[in-house]
């Protein structure tokens, strides 16, 4: 059996909104083909068991407790109760050779292209082709982007003169929903969602200004370097505004983005700074503001030039003909944050938790943050040493956050796509809506906040397959019921939502469902609701 904290094997370089329309009627519609919830109760009473840990609460009202905890040392403090890590389901390891569990990690939902597209390279030629994902041709999916939602590819001077923003928001969503479902490159979407967490905005706040942020940081860094990446968020005009540093001048500093920024976007809570290390950062990022429509600038006439100490290191009072140069002060701070060994361990403890484990060991904390001080910061360096082939096949699985279930179901099931304005709805329904989490520190991901959704998504399993009858989503049986038996219908449900390895139990419940007549379109739908209600449809 593999030591899951034995570190890496050595690893080559790398060579190579909400929509304005609700569409009424077509949710009756929805609600009126549901199946009777009766016949959920095996899938549901299995999906309940698994998703509510011990001391699990159903989900209420947005927990305004933050503050991730980083990593100092391996101690239980530091790591989530044994009901966030259950053992990956026998079918999963059955086979040491099997590369699906990289395929799970690395994707928003398996599919069967996936799963041989895997086989084909084997673990770390899949996982190199989805790292370097620009050289994925993903031009029919950017080209669908660009012809449906064009909005999301105009700059901020252009999106500040809209006299409406609800279409936006819808754009915004929706783009990013078919780019995580249908895009080639996989990885990149999951890091994409990682990292709009990370420095994570409530577009009701910040408005237009996101669409910038979300395109020309998020998605241009996600996998490349995090200096790179920081210092890009630094110069959003969307977060200056989320975080009021637009509002800060030298005579009243704004301490909100010099709290986050330390606490949140590098070194972690209580990690070598003080209230006092805010207090003065805050002074030494006065001037960094936003003008017109949405232009991050350093105004020199609201900077600080007074003498400031951050973290031991002194910045000198500046001439009063210091000027547009008084931006390097925050710059320096800027270096100094990315190259401290603290951000290194929280990086590396963020990005672990979300690819590999829930409580990643010492070790691999060691290991990962190691690799991102050698090569400064580099992600997919990072990325390549977390999936290896000894740590992964040994990890727990994971629970998908509602997005992730959705966008799951609409990968496997592939269905036929004009507009997603219901999926947009559907993630209202289920607790987990785009850019809507008010709070700097981006939607948890843990087992203990989610576990309490269980019914929304019984909800929007029911009525997902059901998809057939609108014109924008159209969920197609006619695979399924031309496989020629019930057997070879779910056969087919498991390769294209299993990846092939559907849990026997899953299996015998759906074949008892089915029963001995022949299938119809209704019960085929059915039967691809209860499978995307199943337990093991829940976890990757």
């Amino acid at each position: 059996m593999r030591n899951s904290t034995s570190a890496p094997p050595p690893v080559p370089s790398d060579d190579l909104v909400e929509s304005s329309s609700d569409e009424p009627e077509t949710q009756e519609h929805l609600k009126s083909k549901r199946p009777s919830r009766r016949s959920f109760f095996f899938f549901g009473a299995m999906a309940a068991a698994s998703l509510l840990p011990k001391s699990a609460k159903a989900q209420q009202i947005r927990s305004r407790v933050r503050r991730p905890t980083p990593p100092r040392q391996a101690t239980d403090a530091f790591r989530t109760g044994v009901n966030e890590r259950p053992a990956a389901y026998a079918e999963w390891t059955a086979d040491p050779a099997s590369v699906s569990r990289l395929v799970r990690r690395v994707t928003m939902g398996v599919t069967a292209a996936d799963m041989a597209k895997a086989s084909q390279l084997g673990w770390q030629g899949y996982l190199n082709w989805q790292l370097n994902y620009a050289r994925i041709n993903d031009d029919f999916v950017e080209s669908t982007v660009a012809n449906r939602y064009p909005l999301v590819l105009q700059t901020s001077d252009q999106l500040g003169q809209l006299p409406d923003q609800g279409p936006l928001y819808g754009q915004l969503r929706e783009s990013t929903i078919y780019r995580a479902a249908f895009s080639q490159r996989q990885l990149f979407q999951r890091m994409v969602e990682f990292w709009s967490d990370h420095f994570n905005q409530d577009i009701d706040k910040v408005g237009y200004l996101y669409v910038a942020d979300l395109r020309d940081v998020i998605r241009t860094h996600a996998l490349g370097r995090f200096p790179d990446l920081l210092r890009a968020s630094a110069h959003s005009a969307s977060m200056m505004v989320y975080l009021d540093q637009n509002a800060s001048r030298n005579t009243a500093p704004n301490q909100n983005y010099a709290r986050e920024l330390m606490e949140l976007h590098t070194l972690g809570v209580d990690a070598g700074y003080t209230q006092t290390d805010v207090a003065e950062l805050s002074r030494v990022l006065t001037g960094w503001t936003v003008q017109g429509r949405g232009n991050f600038v350093f105004n020199p006439n609201i900077h600080d030039r007074n003498a400031k100490t951050v973290m031991g290191v002194t910045i000198p009072a500046a001439a009063a003909t210091q000027g547009a140069a008084g931006i390097s002060e925050g710059e320096s701070i800027l270096t100094m944050l990315v190259k401290h060994p603290n951000t290194a361990r929280f990086i590396a403890w963020k990005m672990l938790k979300w690819l590999l484990d829930p409580a990643p060991t010492e070790a691999q904390i060691n290991t990962v943050a190691s690799v991102y001080l050698a090569t400064g910061g580099d992600i997919k360096s990072m990325v390549r040493v977390i999936l290896n082939d000894t740590w992964l096949p040994a990890a727990p699985m994971k629970l998908k956050r509602p997005y992730h279930f959705m966008v799951s179901a609409l990968r496997s099931a592939s269905p036929a796509v004009t507009s997603l304005a219901p999926m947009v709805n559907q993630l209202t329904n289920l607790g987990h809506q785009l850019f809507a989490w008010d709070t700097p520190d981006g939607y948890p991901d843990k087992i203990e906040y989610w576990a309490g959704n269980i019914v929304p998504r019984w909800n929007f399993a029911s009525s997902f397959a059901n998809f057939a009858n609108i014109a924008t989503i159209s969920v197609d049986p006619g695979p399924y019921l031309r496989a020629g038996s019930t057997a070879a219908a779910i056969d087919l449900i498991n390769q294209n939502f299993f990846g092939g390895e559907m849990p026997l139990i899953t299996r015998n419940g759906l074949l008892t469902y089915a029963g001995t007549t022949a299938l119809t379109d209704a019960r085929t739908r059915e039967l691809l609701s209860l499978a995307i209600s199943s337990d093991a449809f829940q976890w990757y």
